[in-house]
């Protein structure tokens, strides 16, 4: 399906995207992952997409100078390996999350602070559907598609280049799902001041009786709270 970008409100596109089934259980907090790795990149605030910097980071600790490596990029650097580090420890938190509660809605906020961003992307889960690993997407595949349609949409082209930053993550989950990495935020209101981007995420087709509804069907969303990552992402630039 083609994604559907939006403007109605100056300022505020989204981009939908429908998935031609059910996905797999987990494949939510790895779509969270993915966009946010993404997003760090588009906005300046990673050198390298996530997976090159990793790979040339471990290597230029290893090997120290000895190796070939982007000019001017210090990437064995003890700002690199702080970043590549919060970011692995943060999806783990993010997995440990996902397996406490549902998640309908998470928030990637960029530069000013938790009440006033420079830029907020939202992603909104509530359509997702899951269902068994036999009867259900694979997560690769879904992946792939989000990030076509984020293409097809071209919603970062037209942004000035962001100065690099700082990131904070929230989380909506149950305010009682136990989760303790997280801070719970109990009367935080999204920001409506900046840029903001919304990616919605569903499940359409022939879905399997085992599938889980879609969780905008699911029980009482005031019980749910935003929760906020203990960590500012430092973005960098070498």
């Amino acid at each position: 399906m083609r994604p559907r970008r939006s403007g109605s409100v100056p300022g505020t596109p989204s981009v939908s995207v429908a998935f031609p089934g059910a996905v797999r259980r987990g494949s939510g907090c790895r779509f969270v992952c993915e966009l946010l790795k993404h997003v760090l990149h588009q906005r300046n605030q990673l050198p390298l997409p996530y997976e090159q910097l990793t790979y040339f980071c471990r290597r230029a600790a290893q090997d120290g100078d000895g190796i070939e490596k982007p000019p001017s990029m210090g990437l064995g650097s003890s700002k690199c390996q702080q970043v590549l580090m919060e970011l692995e420890g943060l999806f783990q938190h993010l997995e440990v999350m996902f397996s406490l509660t549902l998640v309908p809605r998470v928030l990637f906020l960029l530069g000013g602070n938790v009440m006033n961003p420079k830029e907020l992307y939202e992603l909104n889960l509530e359509g997702i559907c899951e269902g068994s690993a036999e009867e259900s997407l694979q997560t690769a595949p879904c992946v792939r598609q989000l990030f076509h349609s984020l293409f097809v949409a071209d919603v970062f082209s037209e942004l000035k280049a962001l100065p690099v930053t700082g990131t904070l993550i929230l989380v909506q989950g149950h305010r009682d799902c136990g989760v303790e990495w997280f801070r719970p935020k109990l009367n935080y209101k999204v920001p409506t001041r900046g840029r903001k981007l919304t990616v919605r995420l569903s499940c359409d087709g022939d879905l399997h009786l085992s599938a889980s509804p879609p969780q905008h069907t699911a029980p009482e969303w005031e019980d749910y709270i935003w929760f906020q990552a203990p960590v500012t992402l430092k973005g960098f630039s070498e």
